[in-house]
């Protein structure tokens, strides 16, 4: 057969359509060839836009793979519109707005190609067309490796993606292909990416390495499910998942990856099993927003390069742990901020040179018959609405078992703390936590050491062989209150038999020295600061009378109609308790209020602010403020949400409940949600103890109304409701006023002006904070003024502290 030429074969049975013979080129062989019919193509290089449109084969000679070179000077070199079979050929394409080989249509074979080419595409797929793809090769550095959209589908097996200027395999637009043992490598952009909804990808047995980006990326609503599959040596993250996206992973290995090994986020949803996560520089796992969710079965995350820890739960987002392993980590498990969440069941945390697990800016965790070993702290609960459960856990070689802090609240049940090597528990700073049938071995320091008068329930604890004590129980000073210190009750230790704590009028006092070791801080994550170290409760300021309390109501800015109401009601309150003094009868005044109005408006600081009030009035004893929303009330199951909303109230107890955004607790669409559960242990808590808690719920006033109205029991409980006004252009100015005083800053002229038709301009949409956007609107004002002055050699005073109207931001 003579150089250039096609050879076609008809294999059919009809012999008026037999096209046996040779055509010069291949548009010629490809009309004339008839369904069945087999093209051989000659060696050479054709210059030709290859349609094909019939269920022909066409393939290059045999044993000479690699010799027929499809090269156009632009457009698409081979189109692919029937049930055909494509073998053997190198493409080459040079348009960058054209793919190299577009299958449109039908469910053709694609075997052995090798597509050399700097198109926007390496292989495209589309519509309604499902190729078979084989053993076919994409070098592309210019676009995407293959692409498959617009509702294309396909298997592509043993493909190998050399190079890509973009993402080595793209799925987007209700695409759905299926990937088996594919190499993806030396991508620009991430490796495999799904994105747009309806689009979903499937791998078995792939491997992505070598990549700058992520080494999967699942957006938009999309979804993915890999099975035995490397991640491995990318420049991004190994796996992001964003916007909805839905992923699963089994038997998956995650390897050598500079940034997080697996981040996700915006309501993502994550499920891993038999799945391992190492050499990681950032996180193991990185779980970021409301509504996105891991679930991880049987999975190991383990031997991290940086200095973060490995499970990283933050800004409301869930975790499950289930059968794990986490360890060789700096740290293992950080749960931070209100509505996030880590329920770890049966799983091991070791090796980790800091904190096994730490909750803070009240974030929960759930740990149940799991085991911590060798970690400079076993479980951390740092500060106020931090809690959770550690239940039927060990604790073994650690150097202190359990922390508490700042007002934490954890519970800790059946938990044994084995060999610490400074404290088996040690609360400080007003952490609290509940210690129920707990026990502390073989400390070379004290079992619990509580101190600073932390109002600490142990009972039915035991310690054995401790060499400093089994309990040290120390104050904070004398302004300690007289029933602060720890709850002891039936409680034993190996030396004594038996243990009475401490009567609170003469505490024990006990000097503790601290190693740096103790109590260490938060490692750095991204935009989230260092919390500094903690060095024991600060001195309790006295009660100041409620003179001085609502002075500091008065001195608020704005809010003239708050101011009023409160005063009004502390009135009240005020010769109510003179009339009685006198024998005389007081008038029943309901201290529960609602607060409506806009966020940034000043409720919190109110309610804070009341509660003073009502402890210098002798209302309430103690006059704290305890905040919880619905995530700190409503449990997941039947009968957890009375028990949620009870502990709140003994946390409030002496003080202020302040519930915020309480009408998440009765949604328009409840159904059988656990909120009105909450409600309805609320409207009772209430009346059982309403000389020793006030209720203050707060929200937006629409949903206010809304929520009093669901329960007839509800609106009755409350005295009043306080509405809280947005703030006028005028009031935001003198509050920017009171920050730049603060921080010695002060306004050039013509600033103020310029302030007040900015907060006049700026749009009061859901997103507008009040208060909130003064404090932010004076924080970039700071910092473009540093860019500016930064740029002066020699400042002078003015110049330092001077803002101008030119240092305003952007109106959003």
């Amino acid at each position: 057969m003579a150089q250039g030429t096609v050879q076609v074969t008809h294999t059919g049975t009809s012999r008026w359509r037999r096209r046996t013979g040779e055509y010069a080129s291949l548009a010629a062989a490809l009309e004339a060839a008839a369904d069945g019919d087999v093209l051989t193509v000659a060696p050479g290089t054709y210059r030709e836009n290859l349609v094909v449109q019939r269920s022909v084969t066409l393939r290059g000679p045999e044993g000479a793979q690699g010799s027929v070179r499809i090269a156009p000077v632009d457009g698409v070199p081979l189109t692919v519109r029937a049930s055909a079979v494509i073998q053997d050929l190198h493409v080459e394409g040079q348009d960058a707005a054209a793919p190299a080989v577009l299958v449109e249509e039908g469910t053709p074979e694609l075997l052995d190609l090798r597509v050399v080419t700097r198109s926007a595409s390496g292989i495209e797929v589309r519509g309604s067309a499902r190729p078979t793809v084989r053993r076919c090769t994409v070098d592309n550095p210019a676009g995407v490796g293959i692409a498959v959209l617009d509702g294309g589908g396909g298997v592509f097996e043993e493909c190998e993606v050399v190079s890509a200027g973009q993402a080595g395999v793209a799925v987007r637009s209700g695409a759905h292909p299926r990937l088996e043992r594919c190499q993806v490598h030396h991508a620009a952009g991430s490796g495999l990416t799904a994105m747009g909804e309806g689009s979903s990808l499937e791998a078995v047995g792939c491997e992505v390495y070598e990549v700058r980006g992520s080494g999967v990326q699942v957006t938009g609503r999309a979804t993915a499910h890999l099975t035995d599959c490397d991640v491995h040596r990318t420049t991004g993250d190994g796996v992001t998942l964003d916007t909805d996206a839905v992923l699963t992973l089994a038997d998956c290995r995650i390897h050598d990856i500079p940034e997080n090994a697996v981040d996700l986020r915006s309501r993502s949803v994550l499920t891993l099993t038999r799945t391992t996560v190492r050499q990681f520089g950032r996180n193991g796992l990185s779980v970021w927003d409301p509504g996105t969710r891991v679930d991880a079965n049987q999975c190991e995350i383990f031997d991290s390069t940086g200095d973060y820890p490995a499970v990283w739960i933050s800004d409301g987002a869930t975790a499950v742990l289930d059968s794990c392993r986490v360890h060789d980590v700096p740290d293992a498990l950080f749960v931070l901020d209100r509505g996030s969440r880590a329920d770890v069941v049966d799983s091991d945390l070791s090796q980790v040179r800091n904190t096994a697990v730490s909750v803070s800016d009240g974030a929960t965790a759930q740990l149940d018959d799991c085991r911590i070993r060798d970690a400079a702290t076993g479980a951390w609960f740092r500060d106020h609405g931090s809690g959770g459960t550690l239940n039927n856990c060990t604790l073994v070689g650690n150097r202190t078992g359990v922390i508490v802090t700042k007002g934490a609240d954890p519970t800790i049940e059946r938990c044994t703390v084995d060999s610490p090597s400074e404290a088996g528990v040690y609360v400080s700073a007003g952490g609290r936590g509940s210690f129920l049938g707990c026990r502390v071995t073989g400390s070379a320091g004290y079992g619990f050491h509580v101190i600073d008068g932390c109002r600490t329930t142990l009972r039915k604890c035991r310690t054995e062989r401790c060499a400093r004590g089994g309990y040290e129980f120390a104050d904070g000073g004398p302004d300690t209150a007289y029933d602060s210190g720890p709850l002891v009750e039936d409680c034993t230790s190996d030396e004594s038999g038996g243990l009475t704590p401490p009567s609170a009028p003469e505490p024990v006092v006990q000097t503790v020295s601290q190693s740096p070791g103790l109590l260490g801080s938060i490692p750095g994550q991204r935009s989230t600061e260092q919390e500094p170290l903690i060095a024991g409760a600060a001195p309790q300021e006295p009660a100041r009378t409620s003179k001085a309390v609502l002075g500091e109501l008065d001195a608020l800015v704005g809010l003239d109609s708050v101011k009023r109401e409160v005063r009004a009601l502390t009135d009240m309150i005020e010769v109510g308790r003179r009339r009685q003094q006198a024998g005389l009868k007081a008038a029943s005044v309901k201290r529960h209020l609602v607060f409506t109005g806009s966020p940034g408006t000043g409720k919190t600081t109110v309610a804070r602010l009341y509660g003073e009030i009502l402890a210098s009035l002798g209302v309430l004893d103690k006059g704290h403020l305890v905040e919880v929303s619905r995530v700190d009330l409503v449990g997941e199951h039947i009968g957890s949400t009375a028990i949620r909303t009870q502990e709140a109230f003994q946390r409030a107890h002496g003080g202020v409940l302040f519930i915020d955004e309480a009408y998440a607790l009765s949604p328009e669409d409840a159904g059988r949600d656990f909120g009105k559960e909450a409600i309805d242990t609320l409207v009772k808590l209430m009346e059982d103890q309403r000389d020793s808690v006030v209720v203050i719920v707060a929200g937006y006033t629409a949903e206010m109304e809304r929520f009093l109205s669901v329960n007839p029991g509800v609106a009755s409980r409350f005295s009043r409701t306080i509405t809280f006004g947005d703030y006028a252009p005028e009031e935001l100015l003198r509050i920017v006023e009171q920050q730049a005083d603060e921080h010695e800053y002060w306004l050039a002229p013509g600033a103020a002006e310029a302030l007040t038709k900015y907060f006049t301009a700026i749009p009061k949409g859901p997103a507008f904070g009040n208060g909130r956007t003064a404090r932010q609107t004076f924080e970039a004002m700071v910092e473009r003024h540093a860019s500016r002055v930064a740029q002066v050699s020699d400042p002078s005073t003015d110049d330092l502290t001077l803002l101008y109207a030119e240092d305003l931001p952007e109106l959003p």
